[in-house]
């Protein structure tokens, strides 16, 4: 097997195991705060700080992987990934639950998800095909969403809440044996060497950098609120559970399509002008749906149109970020542009169970939602996706 479709291949399934497990995480909500007697705010902000940490932690994660390779990152992080999964099955009092679902596993999120595992992606494939290897490692980690929503609901029904995050935390560990197929190493010094200092410097006084950061600041508050709130939502309008997992699986099923072919489309086309498209179309589908009668056939079309828009962003802001800036920092900087999804993330899933709790209602969530995704239109559009004259050659065709 070529070395790069090994280091893909190995990338997609340890997406599809950490991302497909952690989109289930909206299931455990009901069941758990029934038995403790907690208001949906306790769950919610646990899986919120969840987020927080995973984004603070996440620059450091892939400044780490940049530098002395992905394997140790990755593998660390899937070892405390699967102890937060068993401690949260044992978990019984909020403070249990914030250590468990909010530190360990928010941790472990930030060394198996996204920014480390496109880092070694964009460094194993060359410029012109890095978009699509970016959509098809990021389709995996939808696919594992489909493949494991319906598999933790059932786990949920037979075995209950408790047994049901063993048993996930069982499958987390299968990332460390999947780490010997990333064999991903630093990029070998050429030339005048960046230090990091000099790379974030260059990062943080580009407005394009932090115009991609809001507008994944935007896609973190819309797809954590809507992951971990959807089934409760739906439960709200008196549809049974199996129609909020159904749903919930048509994103991650559908979303395989969008993000390949976000990445395929990224490779050919303007990358901010497509998240420009992709932002509006989430505030229309969002829209729409708040408008209509909320029925299990609405609900199963909301899972489709946004499965397509769900993680489309990933690649194409990925993607933009390493034209820019080179491939060498790219986990580092991807990193920081993860931390501003994940501060988005934090307060959508927060801001959710706050507002339900005071309103009984999730509406104004809902229309901060279409707000935030009509400015993230707006704050792409402008953005000029051109290698930097200043960077040494050797890292933005690396």
């Amino acid at each position: 097997m070529r070395s790069s479709a090994r280091v893909i291949i190995g990338s997609a399934l340890i997406l599809a195991l950490s991302l497909g497990i952690r989109h289930g995480f909206g299931l455990f909500l009901a069941p758990m705060s029934l038995q403790f007697g907690w208001g949906r705010e306790v769950f919610a902000f646990a899986i919120a700080f969840q987020n927080l940490l995973w984004g603070l932690a996440q620059p450091f994660a892939g400044g780490l992987a940049d530098r002395y390779g992905a394997g140790k990152v990755v593998f660390t992080g899937g070892v405390l990934y699967a102890v937060g999964l068993l401690c949260m099955s044992f978990a019984d009092s909020p403070s249990s639950l914030m250590l468990s679902a909010g530190v360990l596993v928010g941790i472990g999120l930030s060394g198996t998800t996204f920014s480390v595992i496109l880092g070694v992606v964009g460094r194993a494939l060359p410029p012109e095909k890095r978009s699509m290897g970016m959509g098809l490692a990021s389709a995996a980690g939808s696919f594992g969403q489909f493949i494991m929503l319906p598999g933790s609901l059932g786990m949920i029904e037979g075995l209950g809440w408790s047994k049901a995050l063993l048993m996930l935390g069982v499958l987390v560990a299968l990332i460390l044996p999947l780490v010997s197929m990333l064999n991903d190493k630093p990029l070998p010094v050429v030339g005048v060497q960046q230090t990091l200092r000099e790379a974030l410097h260059e990062a943080c006084t580009h407005s394009g950098f932090w115009l991609l950061a809001f507008g994944f600041f935007v896609c973190g508050f819309q797809v954590v609120f809507i992951g971990v709130h959807l089934p409760a939502f739906l439960l709200d309008q008196h549809l049974p559970a199996t129609t909020s997992t159904t749903v919930l699986a048509l994103i991650g099923l559908f979303n395989i399509a969008g993000t390949y072919v976000a990445g395929w489309i990224g490779g050919r086309y303007s990358k901010p002008r497509l998240l420009t498209v992709l932002y509006l179309l989430r505030a229309l589908v969002i829209g729409v749906f708040l408008v209509v009668p909320v029925t299990a056939f609405t609900a199963y079309l909301f899972g489709i149109a946004m499965g397509v828009l769900w993680l489309s962003t990933v690649p194409l802001t990925n993607g933009t970020v390493a034209t820019i800036f080179g491939v060498r920092n790219l986990s580092m900087l991807g990193g920081i542009v993860y931390l501003c999804h994940q501060l988005g993330a934090f307060l959508g899933g927060w801001l959710g169970g706050v507002v339900y709790d005071r309103t009984g209602n999730y509406d104004l969530v809902w229309e901060i939602a279409i707000g935030l995704s009509l400015i993230a239109a707006i704050v792409n559009w402008p953005i000029r996706e051109r290698p930097l004259s200043r960077l040494d050659i050797t890292m933005a065709k690396a």
